[in-house]
């Protein structure tokens, strides 16, 4: 792991980091003052100070900061979080998904206090060294993860039970989207009938499990097409497309425009 101020990665850029992933690393992004807009994928997402950024591994994304930003960043190998995650599995909840965390006054200064401690220990090589680096960030995860969980949860048991279908759906879906299977499939496959899936996804997501779907899909679609050398085709078939026209009138349909003309627009 390591940790750095958000000055020192972000001035020499003059406050733009452009679109960039990080195969092995997720970061945990502090903002103490001033805030921006992050680019994930096609979406922006703004943020103000004091607030988190949670980035997983391996998403593509980029920043707009206000001038004169400050904070903090925390870079995790996947190792170190798979190491955490064997002791308790709620860590990996935290990096599932890309998102902006407001944080209260209180916890702002919570945080900062960790953080001093964890740079503090980075600049030495006293004994105890590597538990006490785990001592100082150990608790910025909980509160990260904490706060996103109070988010997510309304105390409901109806809603509670549709997140937990959601959650592993999005899994399933995560793990098999390139097979192109049938949401009957994932139904049966998670011991829920269509109407409770559907029910679930509308509840949680807003959108039906189908929509879930594409809209995977479509998110590597756009990363093959902006970010790879593969020909339309090639993207078709790597998605689980047996048809490369079928494909191309899949991605029109929901993207307004054919994939060759998509990644001609956005060079």
């Amino acid at each position: 792991m390591h940790v750095e101020m958000l000055d020192d990665r972000s001035r020499p850029s003059e406050w733009s980091i452009s679109a960039h992933s990080h195969r092995e690393l997720n970061h945990i992004f502090f903002i103490a003052e001033g805030g921006g807009v992050m680019r994930v994928e096609e979406h922006d997402i703004r943020f103000s100070a004091p607030s988190f950024l949670v980035i997983p591994s391996a998403v593509v994304h980029g920043f707009q900061w206000q001038t004169e930003s400050s904070g903090s960043v925390v870079t995790l190998a996947n190792s170190y979080l798979a190491e955490l995650s064997r002791r308790d599995s709620d860590v990996e909840v935290l990096f599932r998904l890309p998102t902006s965390l407001l944080l209260t006054i209180a916890e702002a200064s919570f945080v900062q206090a960790r953080l001093v401690e964890l740079t503090r220990e980075f600049g030495w090589a006293a004994i105890g060294h590597r538990t006490a680096v785990d001592a100082a960030l150990l608790p910025i995860i909980v509160l990260a993860l904490r706060t996103a969980r109070s988010r997510r949860t309304e105390g409901k048991h109806e809603l509670g039970h549709y997140a937990g279908i959601v959650a592993r759906f999005r899994e399933r879906v995560d793990a098999r989207f390139r097979f192109r299977e049938d949401i009957s499939r994932y139904a049966k496959a998670l011991g829920v009938s269509n109407t409770t899936l559907r029910a679930a996804c509308s509840r949680i997501a807003g959108i039906p499990p189908a929509q879930i779907l594409d809209e995977r899909t479509l998110l590597e679609a756009r990363r093959a097409l902006l970010y790879s050398e593969f020909s339309v085709a090639e993207v078709a078939y790597s998605l689980g497309f047996g048809d490369a026209a079928y494909f191309s009138r899949f991605f029109s349909r929901r993207v307004g425009m054919p994939p060759k003309i998509f990644r001609e627009n956005k060079k």
